[in-house]
């Protein structure tokens, strides 16, 4: 705990995405206190692996026996048929273990509060919570966290805060990409797609190319051109990152930074979760190293995929140069392989390839201890022995000496020409 221009803060949360097991794995080893999730059913985002009930079980307890939270997400805009089973979902997931249910729809957190009266429930931001009213009615019902609307200022959320005066606690999200409609609630996908982006079914299309018609010349296509003559994605916003200004929400109160990216990668997760964790671990040894450093973590980030940077509503309203832009990811580095295990005798990495790497080739380690070293690939076996000069197959396993010690999980990237 610390003082923080005359506020108390504690160490907030670092709550992080998990779309499969792996994905939950990899958050754990690098630093999350708490993962959220999807089921099978009832969550926003359908099309990631999620957890059947088997695997469920199994993640909570792997977070648990790490001291690490889960949180299930249940948080679609529920129709009459969606209803049928919730009750005993959310049954069943209490008797797993998970720590709070994660809640758009007021009907669903009536039917929750039923069935599991002692559960956490924590309002989605689906839920646009943008007010301190609203903040104490979801209190008055039970709920005991709101993920606040994305279209909140700082001021504002500081100023939920002092109302709230501790009846309820404020999370927010720190880092991801971000909907170009308010708080999530679009209607693109299900028009253009049949695909209902309030049941999890998104299909993005606010990140596709679009061109200009004018409708007396049916057919004829008008590019949409922007300064750097790649064309336009005029819907597509850009990616949160407030990692240069966590002080700030610290001050106006928020308890848990969330990053978003059920969908993305291990090595997203992986790069994003070890930058905040450094970056928040800083800050409470010592303000000035945090502030120092900040180049270093925006550098740490740019090594995943991410669209560019934007500090969302949180500083000012963005307009059209921080908004919306091309789209396209962009990343300084390639995700080659994860690794599996370590023999600290014979220096050798199991390694399990996701991306081509050859002899020769110069690779960095993103550790989940230690700081990242880089060395190049002297030779390459394959679990047989035989030697590989070029590692091809996605998730072949694979063996290479290694100047200094792995772990499970660690990340094997190359940085791109």
């Amino acid at each position: 705990m610390i003082h923080l221009d005359k506020v108390e803060v504690i160490t907030p949360e670092l709550l992080a995405p998990a779309g499969d097991f792996e994905r939950l794995q990899v958050a754990v080893a690098f630093g999350a206190n708490a993962i959220y999730m999807g089921g099978t059913a009832f969550g926003l985002r359908a099309a990631a692996r999620n957890f059947d009930e088997v695997q469920m079980a199994r993640a909570i307890e792997y977070a648990h026996e790490r001291d690490v939270k889960v949180y299930i997400t249940a948080n679609i805009f529920a129709h009459n048929a969606d209803l049928g089973g919730m009750t005993d979902y959310f049954r069943q997931v209490q008797k797993m273990g998970a720590d709070a249910l994660i809640i758009s729809d007021p009907g669903v957190f009536s039917l929750a509060r039923q069935a599991v009266p002692d559960m956490e429930i924590h309002v989605s931001t689906q839920a646009n919570v943008t007010n301190y009213a609203t903040a104490l009615f979801w209190a008055s019902q039970g709920a005991s966290r709101v993920i606040l609307a994305r279209e909140l200022s700082l001021a504002e959320i500081g100023e939920i805060h002092r109302k709230v005066d501790g009846a309820i606690a404020l999370e927010t999200f720190v880092h991801g990409a971000v909907c170009m409609a308010y708080s999530g609630r679009c209607f693109l996908s299900a028009y253009m797609n049949d695909r209902d982006a309030n049941k999890g079914e998104c299909a993005n299309n606010c990140r596709f190319k679009y061109a200009l018609v004018e409708e007396q010349r049916p057919g004829e296509y008008f590019p949409i051109a922007e300064a750097d003559g790649r064309g336009s994605h005029i819907l597509s916003s850009k990616d949160l990152c407030m990692i240069a200004h966590l002080p700030e929400m610290l001050a106006a109160g928020i308890t848990s930074f969330k990053i978003e990216g059920r969908m993305k990668t291990p090595h997203y997760v992986a790069a994003t979760v070890s930058a905040y964790r450094t970056a928040i671990d800083d800050f409470f040894v010592d303000a000035e190293l945090y502030r120092s450093k900040i180049s270093q973590y925006m550098s740490d980030l740019q090594k995943s995929a991410n669209r560019d940077f934007s500090t969302g509503f949180y500083l000012d309203r963005p307009g059209g140069d921080s908004q919306a832009f091309y789209g396209k990811h962009s990343k300084t580095y390639d995700f080659v392989g994860i690794v599996k295990e370590y023999d600290a005798v014979s220096e050798i990495a199991t390694i399990e390839q996701r991306n081509k790497f050859a002899i020769g080739d110069t690779v960095e380690f993103l550790r989940t201890s230690g700081e990242p070293f880089s060395q190049e690939i002297i030779e390459i076996h394959d679990i047989d022995g035989n030697v590989v000069e070029v590692a091809r197959h996605a998730q072949q396993l694979l063996k290479i000496r290694v100047k200094e010690p792995v772990s499970a999980f660690d990340i094997m990237r190359t940085k791109m020409q």
